[in-house]
């Protein structure tokens, strides 16, 4: 059985503990590795290899810094396919999806290639007589980054790309269900000229978790995943000092208007409800229909997802691969056996579905409900499966008013050709991304990706120049260079002049 180690201080090391938990291949069902749990003494030992290297690494002109980033863009380039079949092997999720995904994850590199230019300070000549006053951006020390299972190279690489390219140095506790893109992805680090000590990947669950948030050297946490463990994070890593961004749940809405494309929509809504088996924080799983549009965005709906081509990631034909854990298949499964209890219609039923060849594999098929209302839990909650809800609406006031209200503000759309209306849409819309148009609105590398309510806690969202934000402190320098001449001691609040 293959183990997976942690990689730190720019190698592979066992650490103290004899816990492992079980990788799997979704498609399969099969058992395919095994990673071992950090302990606290494991975690503590890598922030002090890491707070070792902080020292060093600091002081680097950040055009060297840039120069990592550089070579680590090309590396990855140049291993994509291995790091894509990573991600299906132990994910699920088809080729092409994964692809894209690590494609959002360059990105993000390719933005902190310019960190020179980000980190450049202000500067105020003369504020006061013979007085200058100027700022600077500076690295905070060692920081942690908690990812998910769905994203195992995209999400990382929204937080550490930027994070080292400001000068920190950074320890990442990967999902422990795939582990190994973030091993291969440090591997690469190092071939890129990255100090050892710099970027560490330590593998754990709860316990590391925890490690994580008391540990004193830690400046601060980026987090994703489910909100009621975001607002643990968020809790514990601000009662422990640190600085934390934590990305929650969703509950996203896309509001199909009755002027709109309605062949965009119907396939803007596939792709964004069913891509990644749903296991996306920006699906879509809920299409509000309003007006008349209803019967018609259903009829369309239901029969391109009994279409819909399901099957292992590596098959080219695959348009939807399995659900990541048996567990979390059967989470998906009681989900829809509420829904049908709470008495929505579920137009398509997806969980029967049994592919020849891997019948062990945990896969499920699209499914659509129809006339959900808003006090059902399938409504209320992140499901995190192929399971798409359409609520009725009457108007436009009434579709947002609902998605208002709801507690979740990650992401939503809007299909129209009414220019005024995706207007007013965007600007009243209690949401954090937005997308007129446009399915899935993950704001490119150079913006920065965050929620509302309860889809992020902290005041930071993810990368672009809130990254740069987040992972610098700032500090002002006021300077006056003395002629000689001496003044008088003042004693009151000192004014420019």
């Amino acid at each position: 059985m293959n183990l997976l180690e942690h990689f730190v201080g720019g190698k592979l090391i066992s650490g103290s503990s004899n816990r492992k938990s079980k990788v799997f291949n979704p498609a399969t069902g099969e058992q395919e590795s095994e990673v071992r749990l950090a302990t606290k003494s494991d975690l503590d030992q890598a922030v002090d290899i890491a707070k070792k290297a902080f020292e060093t690494w600091s002081l680097k002109p950040a055009l060297q810094r840039a120069r990592v980033m550089f070579k680590f863009k090309e590396l990855i380039e140049k291993n994509y396919d291995e790091l894509t079949k990573l991600i299906v092997s132990e994910h699920g999720k088809v080729y092409e999806d994964a692809k894209g995904s690590l494609t959002r994850g360059l990105e993000v590199v390719e933005f902190a290639c310019g960190i020179p230019q980000v980190l450049k300070g202000e500067f105020s000549e003369n504020v006061g007589t013979n007085v200058d006053s100027w700022s600077m951006r500076q690295p905070l020390g060692v920081v942690a980054g908690i990812t998910p299972f769905n994203f195992p190279a995209m999400v990382p690489m929204w937080m550490f790309p930027i994070a080292i390219a400001c000068g920190n140095t950074f320890i990442l506790k990967p999902s422990e269900k795939d582990p190994s893109c973030a091993l291969k992805l440090a591997e690469l680090l190092k071939k890129s000229g990255l100090p050892d000590g710099v970027f560490n990947v330590v593998n754990g669950d709860k316990e590391c978790v925890d490690a994580i948030l008391i540990n004193k050297d830690i400046k601060a946490v980026s987090f994703v995943g489910s909100t009621p463990i975001a607002k643990y994070i968020y809790e514990n890593a601000a009662k422990n000092e640190k600085r934390v961004q934590a990305l929650g749940g969703a509950k996203n809405h896309l509001v199909v208007m009755p002027d709109c494309d309605l062949d965009g929509a119907v396939n803007g809504l596939m792709g964004a409800a069913y891509g990644s088996a749903g296991e996306r924080c920006m699906a879509q799983s809920v299409a509000v229909a309003v007006g008349d549009i209803g019967d018609e965005l259903v009829s369309r709906l239901s029969k391109k997802a009994e279409a819909l081509k399901v099957g292992p990631g590596m098959d080219k034909a695959s348009e939807m691969g399995p659900l990541v854990t048996k567990e979390h298949f059967e989470k998906v499964k009681g989900y829809i056996d509420l829904g049908v209890k709470e008495g929505a219609k579920l137009v398509v039923d997806g969980r029967n579905l049994k592919l020849q060849g891997y019948e062990n594999g945990f896969f499920i098929g699209g499914c659509l409900f129809d006339h959900v209302k808003k006090g059902m839990r399938i409504y209320k909650e992140e499901i995190f499966g192929p399971v798409l809800s359409v609520i009725r609406v009457k108007n436009f006031e009434e579709a947002t008013n609902l998605i208002n209200n709801h507690e979740y503000g990650n992401g939503v759309s809007i299909y129209t050709r009414d220019g005024d209306a995706g207007r007013t849409f965007a600007s009243k819309i209690q949401v954090g991304m937005v997308g007129i148009n446009v399915p899935i609105p993950v704001p490119m590398a150079f913006y920065s990706f965050g929620g509302w309510k309860r889809s992020l806690f902290g005041d930071s969202a993810m990368h672009g120049v809130e990254g740069v934000r987040f992972y610098t402190k700032l500090k002002t320098i006021t300077a006056r260079w003395p002629s000689g001449i001496r003044s008088n001691p003042e004693f009151i609040m000192p004014t420019m002049k």
